[in-house]
């Protein structure tokens, strides 16, 4: 019998480190990495380009299905997200573009559009998957669950420094109210709502480094790390 293609997945508020954290892990363990809320972002940046009206429920199915995403890997730099064809993995990071994945991520339709498109990462030797719901609902019979956290204060600093050394003009205190709005939203949402899996290890990063977070995380795979 075949053995089902190992998958570790990281679920976790924005900010809580899962984007960071996932691209280390999966480079530690020579896996794919799947970051799912890229492709919630890039429907969002596509919807935006086609001006859609994001209470056109039936119009952003159809951009869901008709958006081609593809991530390309460059050694030793950020990684790039292709959006129909265009590089938007500056938009794609733009806090205005998380509200508008977030408002359209509650669209049970859209999810549905996507849930395949994610699965389908799932390829040999293994995949790390960053998101909220990858736990829960994307890949619920994942050997290996983890759901990051931090305090809502950190996790607006931590977004500030990123900001602000990208050059964009943001404040501590716009950001912090945009974080909670966000958990609220994603908390309460009626189709996979943010929640750790029964069965995901709890980690919260607060006052943690990165690389402290990264051994934790790998100490959960019995996988050699080469």
């Amino acid at each position: 019998m075949t053995l089902p293609i190992p998958v570790l997945t990281i679920d976790g508020p924005s900010g809580a480190g899962k984007g960071t954290v996932s691209r280390m892990v999966a480079s530690r363990l020579g896996w794919h990495y799947l970051d799912s809320g890229a492709l919630y972002r890039a429907v969002g940046v596509a919807a935006s380009w086609a001006n859609l009206d994001l209470s056109d429920s039936a119009a952003l199915v159809r951009c869901a299905f008709d958006t081609t995403v593809t991530f390309r890997e460059q050694a030793g730099a950020e990684m790039r997200v292709i959006v129909n064809g265009v590089d938007a993995t500056d938009e794609l990071r733009l806090e205005t573009t998380g509200a508008v994945a977030s408002a359209i991520a509650a669209i049970p339709e859209v999810r549905s559009a996507l849930k395949e498109r994610q699965r389908a990462f799932r390829v040999a030797p293994g995949l790390v998957a960053d998101g909220r719901d990858m736990g829960t609902v994307i890949f619920p019979d994942a050997p290996y669950k983890v759901f990051l956290t931090a305090s809502a204060e950190e996790r607006a600093e931590r977004r500030y420094k990123q900001l602000k050394d990208k050059g964009v003009s943001v404040t501590i205190d716009g950001l912090l109210r945009e974080i909670l709005a966000r958990d609220a939203r994603d908390a309460q949402r009626t189709v996979a709502p943010l929640r750790p899996a029964e069965d995901a290890v709890l980690i919260d990063t607060t006052g943690l480094a990165i690389d402290a977070v990264v051994q934790r995380v790998l100490a959960l795979v019995p996988t050699p790390v080469a």
